[in-house]
This record gives C-alpha cells, structure tokens and sequence, in this order.
C-alpha cells in the first residue's frame, strides 16, 4: 500500500504549498525588517519551524487512512474543547483577544484546530446519515457540533474563527444533500441572527462593522488607520511594485501587522499588482487540487473533508485579501499558507495531509 500511496500522491499540492510557504517567510522576513520587538524579531525562525514539522506532518498523515481520523476526530474534539477552556480561564492576550496558549516553546492557538475538528466530525456525521439528509433533525444535530466548538471560541472573543466554522458547517450541509430552497431560507435566517446578534459584540468589534459600514472621511487613526495603511500601501506598489525590501511604507513600519493581516498589502506593496495576481494565482491552484481530490474520493466521508479544507482556504483568503483592500470589515484571519502563524500555518498543512491520504486511496490513476 505505501507504493501505492506515493504512485498516486499530488506532487503539484505539495509543490504549490510549499512555493506559498517559501514566500510568506520571505515576506515575513521583509516585514519585519530592523523592527526592534523581540517577538516579531523571532517570527521568521518559528515560521520556518513550523513549515518543517509540517511537512512531516504531511507525509506522515499521508501514510495514515484518512478513515482512521473518524475515531482520531472524536478525540480531538475532547482535546480541543479542553483546550480552549484552558484558553478561556488563562490564555495569553493580544489585540484585546485571548487567544493563545503558552506551551513553554511557542504560544498555541487551538480555534486553528477547531477548524479542521470541524470538518472531519461533520464530514463523518453527513456520510453516517445520508438517509435522512436535508430534515430539521439532520441540520439542527450537526448544528450542536460546531455549537459546542465554537461558544467557547466566541468568548475569547474571536469571531472571526467562529465565522468560518460555521461557513464551513453551511458548505458541508450544501454538499451532503441541502436543497436550494432550504439554503436561501438558511440564509435568510443567518441574516437575520447576524442583525439581533450585533449588540452582543465586543466594542472594538462594533466599531469595525460600523467604520466598513459607514466610515468617517475625517477619520485618520484609530479604527481606520490599518485599512487606510493597506490601501495606500498596495496603490503605491503599481504595477511591478517598489522591490523586495524596498517598500517605504512597509520598510518605515506605517502598514501594521504587516506579517500577519496584512501580508497581502505588504506583498502589493513590494510586488506589485502582477505579484498579488501571481500569489492569488498559486492560491487559486491549492484550491483547485483540493477540490480535484474531492472529486477523486470514494466515498462520502473522503469528498467532504476536501470540500471543507476546500471552503475553509477559499473563505480565509477571500476575507483577509478583501480586508485588505476595503472590500470587507477587517478582522484577524491569516492569509493561507503566507501569513505569519504558526499554529494557523500547522492546521493547514495537517488538512493537506488529510487531503492527500484521500487522493492516495482513490480507485484510478487521474491527471
């Protein structure tokens, strides 16, 4: 079997993941260029130690059935519900968030492998009871999942991880069996719990809804600085950008957490707008392999774990490119595969792992 499973692994995946690795820690690197906080001066090493053990992590997770995750994930919830709580009563804060959980050696952030708990509890849950899928028992019993998973992500706070879990949830319930119409009243439904829950949200979430909503023209810092940063920051790249290291506003530190949220400006800033095209291009084809192995699958519980990797890389980058350009509120999800975070980096490798252990088990060879 162990031929088998490299004859029919996905060389391009992999290739394509580690190009989008290999150009976040040069960007990471540029990024943080002569800046003097210790801890942002250690973010390229840790990055690169994280893109290592996961890439063992890959082959390693490869080598496994992705079947065997069906038990692995029903652990892994407990873990990560553990965790969490530990999060809750003494994580680490930042960015008025607690978030992280000191481990001695690095700080963790255990909502990353929610996501891909997730995926693989729903995954098996829809393949179990695809005789009874699209009723209000189906929907309302795989809503508990991602409930449990995320109340005590939400009181961190941390919505935006929350978001796309529940994304996640709704594209899993579209691809294992949810009519259209239950899909438009689905979404009419988020709507309006999304309008009655706007209260409840922390201040300085308030405020970035409201300033992306309605924003102050006479408003220069604050709750404005960051966006206006990015978008001066990517127009003053053109066409070609102002070269590697080179850009004033990232180089002069005027763009913040230019590492992490905002890489995409940073990358437009020194690249230009042929490089965003390029990086998008590259993002795009990651996307694409995960959804081929998706097709490839075969069965119900290998198709889904693809599809919700699959959602989970396309929303992420869809919201922090579009942060980045003003086209959303702006929020703290990563840039896949670019962006600095070492536990956000590690979750997506582990799911790359998972996806090719489906492509390694397909019945026939397909390019």
């Amino acid at each position: 079997m162990r031929l088998q499973t490299w004859k029919h692994f996905d060389f391009l995946l992999l290739g394509a993941v580690v190009v989008l690795i290999i150009f976040g820690v040069a960007m990471i690197n540029s990024a943080i260029a002569g800046n003097p906080e210790l801890i942002e001066a250690q973010a390229v090493e840790r990055q690169i130690i994280f893109a290592l053990f996961g890439l063992g992590v890959i082959f390693i997770t490869t080598l496994l059935d992705y079947h065997l995750w069906i038990t692995i994930s029903r652990v892994m919830f407990v873990v990560i519900i553990f965790f969490l709580a530990l999060v809750a009563f003494g994580g680490e804060t930042a960015f008025g968030a607690q978030r992280w959980l000191d481990v001695g050696f690095a700080l963790i952030q255990p909502s990353e492998l929610a996501k891909l708990t997730a995926i693989l509890l729903l995954a098996d849950y829809f393949q179990r009871n695809r005789e009874i899928a699209g009723t209000f028992g189906w929907v309302a019993r795989s809503f508990l999942v991602v409930f449990f998973l995320t109340i005590l992500i939400l009181l961190q706070p941390n919505l935006s991880t929350s978001i796309v879990i529940y994304v996640i949830w709704a594209a899993l319930l579209f691809a294992a069996g949810l009519k259209w119409q239950q899909v438009v009243l689905f979404g009419m439904l988020a709507l309006i719990l999304a309008a009655a829950a706007f209260p409840l949200l922390e201040p300085y979430q308030q405020q970035r809804v409201i300033q992306f909503a309605a924003p102050d023209p006479e408003a220069r810092f604050g709750a404005t600085y960051n966006v206006t940063q990015a978008l001066v920051t990517i127009g003053s790249g053109g066409w070609l950008g102002q070269g590697y290291g080179q850009g004033s506003q990232v180089q002069l530190r005027f763009l913040k957490v230019r590492h992490s949220d905002f890489i995409f400006a940073a990358t437009a800033h020194e690249f230009g707008f042929v490089g965003t095209v390029a990086l998008m291009a590259v993002l795009l084809f990651v996307i694409f392999r995960v959804l081929r192995a998706a097709r490839l699958a075969h069965d119900t519980f290998g198709a889904l774990i693809c599809y919700g990797v699959a959602t989970w890389m396309t929303f992420q980058a869809i919201v922090n490119i579009g942060m980045n350009l003003n086209l959303m509120p702006v929020t703290g999800l990563p840039l896949p595969f670019v962006s600095h975070g070492g536990s956000s980096l590690l979750s997506l490798m582990l799911s790359i792992g998972l996806v090719q252990s489906v492509v390694a088990r397909h019945k026939m060879l397909e390019f």
